[in-house]
């Protein structure tokens, strides 16, 4: 049994792909354990949505 924890966090990230914004949810191990549905015409818009679902988890924003 490991005494030692992990050092990464979960985390959320939110970037744009073909004029939307999406998002997605990463464990500690590096897996996509959640992804928005659909596309968002708008940033705020697209982390309300996360929000609901993982309001505590740090967002990175990737290629904005």
């Amino acid at each position: 049994m490991s005494i030692f924890k992990s050092k990464q966090k979960d985390q959320c990230q939110v970037y744009k792909s073909a004029g939307k914004w999406y998002w997605r949810a990463i464990a500690s191990n590096g897996r996509i354990v959640g992804a928005s549905s659909q596309g968002y015409n708008n940033k705020s818009d697209c982390i309300d949505n996360l929000r609901r679902y993982y309001p505590e988890t740090e967002i990175i924003f990737v290629d904005c």
